[in-house]
């Protein structure tokens, strides 16, 4: 029992790093508003993550510690303008951008997240959304409703902050 389970954890693996070396697309023509907006949701995450990854490590709070700051003496690359040295703070975070855009991209053909995301396409196709007046009179509505309900908890707090005050009942002491 035991060794066919680790067989199928084994295969589990094997079949999720394969999946992110694979370069086809999973049902190319199915879900594609879901896996594209997924898709673009993990590029900003990403992107800013390696914003601020670059960001970080461009105040110079990490550079002492990192171990390629300086090419090795004696070596003729020139990167920038002849200095002998390659930006981490900007290499390193494109790097993991650039994985993060290939993880990105393979996470959502993975047979199983694929699957599900179309089933949500198929299931936000079902619903039935309101034309631009009904959106627009709903919105007055609430937001009508927000500022009268404001309106009423702002004067029963005045009520009552009147009514315990030290002046009628003596309940509420405030200091002035």
């Amino acid at each position: 029992m035991n060794k066919e389970r680790e067989a199928t954890a084994g295969s589990a693996a094997s079949g999720w790093l394969s999946e992110l070396v694979h370069v086809g697309m999973y049902k190319r023509s199915q879900g594609k508003i879901a896996r594209q907006a997924t898709f673009g949701a993990m590029v900003v995450s990403i992107g800013l993550a390696a914003y601020r990854l670059m960001a970080y490590m461009s105040m110079g709070t990490m550079l002492s510690y990192w171990p390629l700051t300086y090419l090795p003496e004696g070596t003729q690359q020139s990167l920038i303008n002849g200095a002998k040295f390659w930006l981490p703070e900007y290499t390193l975070p494109m790097v993991l951008f650039a994985v993060g855009l290939w993880v990105s991209y393979r996470v959502v053909n993975i047979p199983q997240f694929a699957d599900f995301l179309i089933a949500v396409e198929a299931e936000m196709n079902k619903v039935s959304w309101p034309s631009k007046d009904e959106l627009i009179r709903s919105s007055i509505v609430v937001i009508f409703v927000i500022i009268t309900m404001s309106g009423l908890l702002y004067g029963y707090d005045a009520l009552w902050a009147f009514l315990f005050s030290d002046s009628v009942l003596g309940i509420l002491h405030t200091t002035k």
